[in-house]
């Protein structure tokens, strides 16, 4: 009976009839419809022979025995407008049972002018199209035609319209209805409820709700269900519960609403205890309200507890059905539980139990998400097999899947095999090509889509507005923003977000900031020529576009413009608006307000603790970073891959190899799955900056699966330590597992080649480059090989190779000549470097500086004293500098010019002694020197503050331990020769990791080779 039923909802149409549907010859039925006003009776002759009696037909032994279809072409062509006929009509209608039926007889009404003089017969079409999708639009004619209309045929198309979820029309019928002075009775008012329930119509509800008081039916069991779930849906928990406690009576769908409503709250408690009064009152639960319990259970996360009441529901023997099951999926896949997800839709096949249109819908996503193709693969065989395929839910989420796992073709052949196709497939399939950055095909299928009748709605323009955006094109996306108006689309604030988003995603903050002004600016203020007047209220999500814009441009004072835009409007509670604020405050360098924006975060998440730790790392506070994720752990926040990501980094550069050990071990607990080999990355670069190389080694060789990233890592530490011949091996080992090198491989075995001076290998690499890979050497390789033949002392071959490279020269490669000519102590090509280095940098000290130390190491003072005068002059100084030592787990920083540390006598001790040690050696180093912080810093004095972290680590330290030290600027001369000397009076290792180079020294040499 079932599948007999589900047999005709598919095939779209009734059994047919056991009377003939047409026993008369095709010429007596001409093919009527409302829009056919050319009517053509039947002979008076043959209508006599079809039937001996007319009048009073409604009454007649035939009437009772022989299917109207079988007198209807002939009756209704001698009918009448008089009152007697109009009964007829109505009889007639009454009997009427295929489509066809009611368009002859409208059309004959059409003919007689009946429905002019009596409006009865209207009101009967109107309520015999409504029940046909298909005659929906002439019922909806026919209504604006009838002079006096009535409730039912309001109420049979509104409801024909809730049925197809058509809401608009809905309320624009509604609107007519209620402007005529006709109001719902207790049979319409449940639909109404429904439709503002869906649409979230809050007002209008309470309206209707209002009026349902006036009328005394909210007594009515129907009424209070719909009032219940109207509340429930627009998140009005409170007039929900107390429809439900005045309700006179209350079934099983009350409680289930109720249950819902609280559900949908989170409130999984209340909610559980509802379902326990229900049973109390003597309500027995039904399988809706089971599987109510058991969807909210898993929207909400508790997918134990969801399991768990899936077995109960069996033991009080009631077995899930599709629904049930289909809860339990979309709540694992909405709170990211994906792999549960799939595990539930393996159990609901094994029961068994069918899936349906909605089950797929739901399962693809969590594919898509765990990029799993061949679990959506076997999804869409087992839609296939189910023949559910043909649903254009299911299609949709086909295209999505396969386009988000990077199979575009598959979903192609999806789209292109699709019958039905609606807007959202062409709208999948258009967002499919803006995610592959082809914003060209996106194009041509929205053209081939007008042309195949379909018209494009809001989400298709922003979805190729959103592509545009995000790939620079800025004139194309504003000409289709006027495109989107000309087509009589308004455009929505997600039109302009994606805008915002994508400018400023792309490189073009300005254009994103110029967006944002225009869509709050009045009609005056706008140039026709670029946007139309469009202005709108931002929401959260503009904001936190905008507030990206400023972070890239610096612009702190627009950027608290902004922030107190998002006060003004109550954004600033919003995690994403908060975290932006954030985000914004640290990159302009005030962290003090992003202090203040962080703590009044309620809530915070991942994302916010994250922004605050970059924040104090990128404004040179790592201490205060480090501080900051201890305190995220006391609040019982989890880090994420993200936050290892973060912090890693930071331990290298302070050499705080303590801390990244903790940090190491927390990774290992947190089992991060796919950041895996990143945080792996991550770990050998943190290791091998705080001078560990065989912890970098160990972290390698424990990852089994290592791609081509996690072996860069390995290369570039070797390289780093000047091991250049381990790093080679680890080159060697990836080519005879045939893993493919990239362009990174090459700069890293570059980079060890320059710091040990293997010129014939550095040129090996880089032919080898292009000859055996196939990748052309970019300027970053060309610079490389600067460094090699520099360093090993062939300058003019260095700078003959800069002229000759197929690149302009960067900053970054004659800085790397200019190192070289200092390390050999050659002016000539070193003020050639220099000149071309000041034109493309001129305000950074650091390279002047360079060349300083050429003059100083060839006794070139006036040279020397004459470049001093032009830095002053032109007020160029270097940065502050800082040094970092760890002792246990707390981080000491030594500030250039600061003498605050609470052991600095003892520290200035220990540097006398070492000093007078070194004398003996013949060397004299220069004494610290601290200024007053409000006097100029000299950029030509060393402050030595690597010289009293050691003296710190000496003093804080068990012999024999290393010392380890952090600089952010390049050590100077006498800094490094005198921390080679130390390491050999104390008889310890020291590993100092300034902005440069790494040096690792023991017994008065360092593993740089004094080249760096």
């Amino acid at each position: 009976m079932i599948c007999a039923a589900m047999e005709i909802l598919h095939n779209g149409s009734l059994p047919s009839h056991p009377f003939p549907s047409n026993p008369f010859p095709d010429i007596y039925l001409p093919n009527l419809s409302p829009h056919n006003r050319n009517f053509s009776p039947i002979p008076k002759s043959k209508f006599r022979a079809c039937t001996p009696r007319i009048t009073g037909f409604k009454h007649s032994t035939v009437s009772k025995h022989v299917h109207p279809q079988t007198l209807l072409p002939s009756y209704v062509d001698t009918l009448t407008s008089s009152p007697a006929e109009i009964v007829d009509f109505i009889s007639l209608l009454n009997r009427c049972t295929t489509l066809s039926e009611v368009r002859q007889i409208h059309a004959q009404t059409v003919k007689l002018s009946a429905l002019k003089s009596n409006s009865s017969v209207g009101n009967k079409l109107v309520v015999l199209y409504s029940r046909n999708q298909l005659s929906l639009e002439d019922a909806r004619k026919l209504l604006d035609e009838i002079p006096k209309r009535t409730v039912p045929a309001y109420a049979a198309l509104i409801g024909s319209y809730c049925r197809n979820e058509q809401w608009d029309d809905l309320f624009s019928v509604f609107r007519l209805m209620v402007y005529e002075g006709m109001l719902p009775d207790k049979y319409l008012v449940p639909t109404i409820l429904k439709a503002c329930s869906a649409m979230q119509l809050l007002r209008i509800g309470k309206m209707v709700h209002g009026s349902v008081i006036r009328k005394i039916v909210d007594s009515d069991v129907f009424v209070g269900n719909a009032l219940v779930d109207l509340y429930s849906n627009c998140g009005d928990l409170g007039s929900s519960r107390n429809v439900f406690d005045t309700m006179q009576e209350r079934d099983v769908v009350s409680w289930t609403a109720l249950i819902s409503a609280y559900m949908e709250e989170g409130l999984l408690d209340d909610a559980i205890h509802i379902f326990h009064l229900m049973r109390l009152d003597g309500v027995k639960p039904d399988l809706i309200s089971w599987s109510a319990l058991l969807s909210g259970y898993a929207r909400n996360g508790e997918i134990d507890l969801a399991l768990d009441t899936l077995e109960e529901m069996q033991e009080k023997g009631l077995q899930p059905r599709v629904n049930s099951w289909n809860g339990i999926i979309s709540g694992c896949v909405q709170n990211g539980y994906l792999e549960d997800a799939l595990d539930m839709f393996s159990r609901m096949l094994w029961f068994p139990e069918d899936p349906n249109i909605i089950t797929i819908a739901s399962i693809l996503p969590a594919c898509t998400g765990l990029k799993a193709l061949h679990l959506g693969k076997a999804v869409h065989g087992i839609a296939l097999k189910h023949g559910i395929l043909g649903n254009f839910y299911v299609q949709g989420s086909l295209i999505d899947m396969y386009s988000k796992c990077g199979s575009n073709d598959y979903a192609e052949k999806v789209f292109g095999k699709a019958e039905n196709k609606n807007t959202t497939m062409w709208n999948e399939m258009i967002a499919a090509y803006v995610n592959e950055g082809k914003v060209e095909n996106a194009l041509g299928l929205l053209t081939l889509m007008q042309k195949d009748g379909w018209k494009p709605d809001v989400i298709t323009y922003n979805t190729i507005l959103s592509g545009h955006a995000r790939n620079g094109l800025k004139t194309q996306a504003l000409e289709l923003l006027s495109e989107m108006v000309q087509m009589e689309l308004k455009p929505n604030v997600v039109s302009f977000n994606v805008l915002i988003s994508g400018f400023q995603q792309s490189g073009l903050s300005s254009e994103a900031l110029k967006v944002f002004r225009i869509m709050q600016s009045p009609a005056d203020d706008v140039n026709p020529n670029e946007v139309p007047d469009l202005s709108m209220r931002p929401n959260p999500i503009t904001i936190t576009g905008a507030l990206a814009a400023c972070a890239d441009l610096n612009l702190l004072h627009q950027g608290k413009e902004i922030h107190g835009y998002a006060l003004r409007y109550g954004f600033e509670p919003n995690i994403f608006v908060s975290s932006a604020l954030v985000d914004m405050y640290t990159k302009c360098h005030d962290m003090d307000s992003a202090n203040k924006v962080f703590f009044r975060i309620e809530g915070r998440n991942t994302v916010s603790w994250n922004a605050l730790m970059v924040g104090y790392i990128k404004n040179k506070q790592p201490e205060e970073a480090f501080k900051l994720f201890l305190e995220m752990l006391q609040e019982g926040l989890a880090p994420s891959s993200i936050t290892f990501k973060i912090l890693l980094p930071a331990c290298g550069d302070m050499a705080a190899v303590r801390f990244g050990r903790g940090l190491h071990g927390y990774a290992a607990k947190c089992q991060l799955g796919g950041s895996k080999n990143a945080i792996a990355s991550a770990l050998i670069d943190m290791y091998t900056k705080c001078g560990s190389i065989l912890e970098a080694k160990s972290v390698f060789d424990f990852e089994v699966e290592k791609d081509v990233p996690l072996w860069n890592a390995m290369i570039s530490a070797f390289s780093v330590h000047g091991m250049a011949r381990n790093a080679f091996a680890v080159f060697e080992q990836m080519e005879l597992l045939g893993i493919i090198p990239d362009h990174i491989t090459f700069v890293a075995l570059l980079s060890a080649c320059a710091r040990d001076g293997l010129v014939e290998e550095g040129w090996k690499y880089f032919n080898s480059m292009e000859n055996s890979y196939g990748i052309a050497a970019s300027l970053e390789h060309y610079t490389c090989m600067v460094g090699i033949l520099g360093g090993a002392g062939l300058l003019d071959e260095a700078y003959d190779l800069i002229r000759q490279m197929p690149y302009p020269p960067d900053a970054c490669t004659w800085a790397t000549l200019l190192q070289a000519c200092r390390v050999h102590s050659n002016p000539e090509i070193g003020e050639r470097a220099a000149k071309a280095l000041f034109e493309l940098e001129p305000d950074n000290a650091a390279n002047y500086m360079l060349l300083s130390n050429i003059y100083v190491s060839l006794g070139m003072w006036d040279s020397a004293k004459s470049l001093r005068s032009y830095m002053r002059g032109r007020k160029l100084l270097t940065i502050k500098e800082c040094s970092y030592l760890t002792i246990g787990s707390h981080i000491c920083a030594f500030k250039g010019g600061e003498s605050c540390h609470p052991e600095f006598e003892e520290i200035l001790e220990t540097w006398e002694k070492l000093a007078k040690k070194m004398e003996l050696s013949g060397y004299f180093p220069l004494d610290p020197v601290f200024e007053d912080e409000e006097k100029e810093m000299d950029p030509f004095c060393c402050l030595h503050t690597e010289k009293l972290a050691l003296c710190l680590g000496i003093i804080s330290s068990s012999a024999g331990h290393p010392i380890r030290v952090s600089k952010n600027i390049r050590m100077c001369i006498d800094c490094h020769t005198a921390a080679k000397l130390i390491s050999r009076i104390v008889g310890r290792e020291i590993f100092v990791k300034d902005v440069c180079f790494y040096h690792h020294m023991k017994d008065g040499i360092c593993s740089c080779q004094d080249r760096w």
